[in-house]
């Protein structure tokens, strides 16, 4: 029996995100299906965390036990032969048997993807946030470093939520302008459901001049849902990096 960590790019357009669920395709669940194919066993996949229905991953990472004896460098290109094309495995190794893909990771990095212009991106339609007025990228940039430290998120949360805890630690949070293209980049010890997806929503209400960013420390105080921006879509969010122990953060 071995203990095997593969990584996966996708593109989760298609998908019901990650999760497996009983009315919907999902990316754990066709990998488990080609898994099956593969080697003939009922196998577990447990995945560094949830991502949303058409949000997607440049490197989503996932682990499971194998007993069958395909050598571990083969399984990338014999699941890939499997799987449809928009699922990727780009890497598997054999790890220690303690590893787990979501209990040991240490952060995660998001990115998401605005589209800034007056008409919308028929090529990028699936892979951005298309926002058709000009926003005030010093104001977003400045907001978004308001971010970085630990805080209760709990007004960035998606409403009906059930966790225990709400206080998470960004380490980087930060905007990079590339012509029509604004790059949100998000690295924390944990994120809460739509935490990145609210935030990216917050900073938009703020370049868009609806928001202060004086409301960013007003939503950690009071913690109440109504003071953060909006949802901002799915297919814009990128999982880009899951960081290990031994992982540089």
């Amino acid at each position: 029996m071995r203990n095997i960590k593969i990584e996966i790019e996708y593109d989760g357009t298609n998908y019901c995100g990650w999760q497996i669920q009983q009315n919907g395709i999902t990316i754990q669940g066709e990998i488990t299906k080609a898994l099956r194919e593969l080697t003939g066993e009922e196998i577990t996949i447990h995945g560094s965390g949830r991502t949303d229905a058409g949000a997607h991953a440049k490197n989503q990472v996932a682990n499971f036990i194998l007993e069958n004896n395909i050598p571990t460098e083969r399984l990338p290109l014999a699941l890939n032969g499997i799987l449809p094309g928009d699922i990727t495995i780009t890497n598997a190794a054999e790890v220690p048997v303690d590893f787990h893909a979501r209990r040991s990771a240490i952060a995660k990095r998001y990115i998401y993807h605005i589209y800034e212009s007056k008409y919308r991106s028929a090529l990028l339609r699936n892979y951005s946030y298309h926002v058709h007025r000009k926003l005030n990228h010093s104001k977003m940039k400045e907001a978004a470093k308001m971010f970085i430290g630990t805080h209760d998120f709990r007004a960035f949360m998606a409403s009906g939520s059930d966790v225990r805890g709400t206080v998470r630690t960004i380490y980087e949070s930060d905007i990079v302008n590339k012509g029509k293209s604004l790059y949100i980049y998000i690295k924390g010890n944990g994120f809460l459901y739509n935490m990145v997806r609210i935030i990216v929503g917050t900073l938009v209400e703020i370049g868009l001049g609806k928001m202060q960013t004086d409301w960013i420390e007003q939503s950690f105080e009071i913690g109440d849902r109504a003071m953060a921006g909006h949802t901002a879509p799915p297919q814009g969010l990128f999982l880009d990096k899951v960081y290990y122990p031994a992982d540089s953060l």
